[in-house]
């Protein structure tokens, strides 16, 4: 029975990795930039435990690849990078798919508040830089399921 839930574990591992994180379902989604779409593998947040963990304690993350936070309904929100060791862009996204406004390189570990500018329908975390060296900026349009598109 110990192997078992041993080989268990290391399966989990292999999954969700071996840093302190959740297991998360992975979609594409791809934006729209100056360069032609660019698409990212992204683990969705879609739940309160998922979203209040976010990207914290991560030491590395592939370059196009991300967390999408799913809000569900337009809100306004505030994110901060607490025990976040990333930089990490932050792209707010209206409910019709449309990017609101980008935070480039939020500074690792700050207790800042960093707010959205008006009630958005999900936030994107990207590799700090990433918006930039891409082109995504506000106005650009995101695609993926959670926009109807």
């Amino acid at each position: 029975m110990r192997s078992l839930l041993r080989a268990c574990a290391a399966a989990l591992l292999l999954v969700c990795g071996a840093e302190p994180a959740l297991c998360l379902p992975v979609a594409t989604i791809s934006i729209d930039t100056p360069k032609g779409p660019a698409q990212f593998q992204m683990e969705i947040a879609a739940d309160q435990k998922s979203q209040e963990q976010g990207l914290m304690y991560r030491t590395k993350m592939a370059p196009n690849a991300g967390m999408l936070f799913d809000l569900h309904v337009p809100q306004p929100v505030a994110f901060w990078m607490k025990n976040t060791y990333l930089p990490l862009d932050i792209v707010f996204v209206r409910a019709d798919g449309t990017i609101s406004t980008v935070e480039p390189n939020a500074i690792p570990m700050s207790t800042d508040s960093i707010p959205s500018a008006e009630p958005v329908r999900a936030v994107i975390e990207l590799n700090g830089g990433r918006a930039h060296d891409l082109g995504i900026v506000p106005g650009a349009q995101v695609h993926g399921s959670i926009f109807g598109k």
